[in-house]
């Protein structure tokens, strides 16, 4: 389970800096340093534990920002303030492994001139965040019928805005795996490189044939594309097409 290798990651990494502070003699009253070799090591042994690299970025920041945040005195409420704000926006991102990952709008454009011209043309984005992709895309195909699924409260939310002026765009707040793909023609999806073969394995189960499945940065592992399209964005990002 991710958040548990998490967990150890980071009790492990306090150890080994403690165990590092107290080999050079050094007074562990030194929070502040301590806390940035632990998050050093709690990234490494991340690695060696080959996390996902959002990941390595927590290990890096908590322990630092955790003791910083603790010299600025700062009111008991704001860490749980702080703490609320990032599980309505990350919500299930440490049970399904699938962290926040918004498109950009390069990535959008690419991905409008892959859809086909047929009028009533079904387009879903797994994973929506705050719509910012299908609301390009609603707005350039108004003959298109347009959905996302979205979970975090917060993005969900910013979502439904972003949708208020569009008859051919709904978000709904759902469960990826638990939405059924069987009646669209086009899935895009930004998710994670750890669920693309169980993505894959509901594909094949739910779409029919000819779909097209678009898988943004990370492609489905023993499986060939039909096209991988270079977007010219900060990212780098790809385009892995597959075909039903």
């Amino acid at each position: 389970m991710p958040a548990l290798k998490a967990l150890l990651t980071q009790l492990l990494a306090w150890v080994l800096a403690g165990i590092v502070f107290a080999g050079f003699g050094l007074p562990v009253a030194l929070a502040l340093p301590l806390a940035v070799v632990q998050g050093g090591l709690a990234a490494g042994i991340g690695a060696l534990l080959k996390s996902e690299r959002w990941w390595l970025a927590i290990h890096l920041a908590f322990s630092p920002a955790l003791v910083a945040a603790l010299q600025l005195e700062l009111p008991p409420v704001f860490p749980l303030a702080v703490l609320g704000g990032l599980t309505l926006v990350f919500w299930t991102t440490f049970r399904g492994e699938v962290p926040l990952f918004l498109s950009s709008r390069a990535t959008a454009e690419a991905l409008l001139a892959l859809l086909p011209g047929q009028p009533g043309l079904r387009v879903m984005d797994l994973g929506a965040g705050t719509g910012r992709l299908l609301r390009h895309l609603a707005q350039s195909r108004p003959d298109a019928r347009f959905v996302g699924v979205e979970h975090a409260p917060l993005p969900y939310l910013a979502a439904r805005w972003n949708t208020r002026s569009l008859d051919n765009f709904n978000v709904e707040r759902s469960d990826i795996w638990h939405r059924s793909l069987a009646e669209m023609d086009v899935v895009y999806a930004f998710l994670s490189p750890r669920v693309m073969p169980r993505l894959w394995q509901k594909a094949q189960a739910e779409m029919r044939p000819r779909t097209l499945l678009v898988s943004s940065s990370f492609p489905v592992p023993d499986a060939i594309p039909e096209q991988v399209i270079d977007v010219r964005d900060r990212r780098g990002t790809r385009l892995f097409c597959y075909r039903l």
